[in-house]
C-alpha cells in the first residue's frame, strides 16, 4: 500500500494531507482557496492519485504553501525507499491556447526551473506570483528535480491548469512500479 499522510499544525496553519499513489483520481480538497483547489483536483485527476487535503489558516499564501509542503512530504512518505519506481516522468500537456512541457526526477536531489510568464495578478482568488513558489515548495519537500516550461499560451488560467495537469501526468509516470530495484546506479535514491 503506497500511502502517505502528513499533518502540520503551526501558528499560521492547520493542514492534513493524505495520498494514495494507487488510487483512481479522487480528490477531497478543502483549502478555502477555490483556484488552488481546482489546480490540485486537476493534478490528481490526471495523475490518477487519491488525495485528501484539508487546510485552514491565516493567509492564502501560508495555506497553499503548507499544503504543498504536506503534499511533497506525503508523496515522499508513500514512496518509502523508492524501490521499483520508474523515478522519472514527463508530460507535454495542451489546454486550449496553452502548451506545457514538464519533467520530474524523484532522485533525491532538489532543483527547480519553472518558466510560466503569467500576466494577471490574480487567478480567481489565488495570487499568480505564488504559483512558481508552490511548485518549488512541492519539489523541495518531495526531494526532486522539477522542470516546467509553458511553451505558449494566452490565458493565464489555462497556463496554470495545464501545468498542474502535466505535473499529475509526470508524477504518475515517475511513481509507476516497474520492477524491484532501486532506480539508481548508486544503489540508493
Amino acid at each position: 500500500m503506497r500511502k502517505g499522510e502528513i499533518e502540520r499544525v503551526t501558528e499560521e496553519t492547520d493542514i492534513k494531507v493524505k495520498i494514495d499513489l494507487d488510487g483512481s483520481g479522487e480528490a477531497e480538497v478543502e483549502t478555502g482557496i477555490k483556484f488552488f483547489d481546482h489546480l490540485l483536483e486537476s493534478m490528481v485527476k490526471h495523475g490518477r492519485f487519491d488525495i485528501v487535503a484539508k487546510a485552514k489558516g491565516d493567509f492564502d499564501h501560508h495555506i497553499a504553501e503548507d499544503v504543498m509542503i504536506g503534499l511533497g512530504k506525503s508523496f515522499e512518505d508513500a514512496l518509502g525507499d523508492k524501490k521499483g519506481i520508474r523515478r522519472m516522468g514527463d508530460a507535454i500537456v495542451p489546454m486550449d491556447d496553452s502548451l506545457v512541457l514538464l519533467a520530474i526526477d524523484i532522485g533525491g536531489r532538489v532543483y527547480t526551473n519553472v518558466r510560466m510568464d503569467l500576466e494577471k495578478e490574480k487567478l480567481v482568488d489565488l495570487n499568480s506570483d505564488l504559483l512558481i513558489h508552490l511548485l518549488e515548495t512541492f519539489a523541495g519537500n518531495l526531494k526532486c528535480n522539477l522542470h516546467v516550461d509553458v511553451l505558449r499560451g494566452i490565458n493565464d488560467h489555462h497556463k496554470a491548469e495545464a501545468t498542474f495537469k502535466a505535473l499529475g501526468v509526470a508524477l504518475s509516470e515517475a511513481v509507476e512500479e516497474i520492477g524491484e530495484d532501486v532506480p539508481s546506479t548508486k544503489g540508493v535514491v
